[in-house]
């Protein structure tokens, strides 16, 4: 299962999620780091040194981080889905073939409404 660092704007009941499904996710505010207007670049360099992967909803900024920053332990970018069991699950399918998450990007999107 994938190592997980969760920024301060990913969804809490997504995190549950993940866990359940066996990931070890950390959280910007496991660490202490949550309300302090903590830049992209160094939330990315702290997955870095944790040797995580990035999880967040901030799909513009750290697809920007993706192509200017290597190596990372890579960078997973979501579109925001309250159905959080449905997001977890899209997130580990993705996951699930990769054996390592090095420089990868990782697009997690929410199906269109038929």
């Amino acid at each position: 299962m994938a190592r997980l660092y969760a920024d301060e704007n990913f969804d809490f009941p997504a995190v549950v999620a993940l866990r359940l499904l066996g990931h070890d996710v950390l959280r910007v505010q496991d660490v202490g780091q949550d309300n302090l207007q903590i830049p992209d670049q160094d939330v990315l360099a702290y997955a870095i040194r944790l040797d995580r992967a990035v999880v967040t909803f901030d799909r513009v900024d750290f697809l920007k981080l993706h192509r200017l920053v290597k190596p990372h332990c890579g960078i997973i970018v979501c579109t925001h889905d309250v159905d959080y069991q449905t997001l977890a699950a899209r997130i580990d399918q993705a996951l699930a073939p990769l054996a390592d998450l090095t420089n990868q990007l990782l697009r997690i999107v929410k199906p269109a409404k038929p």
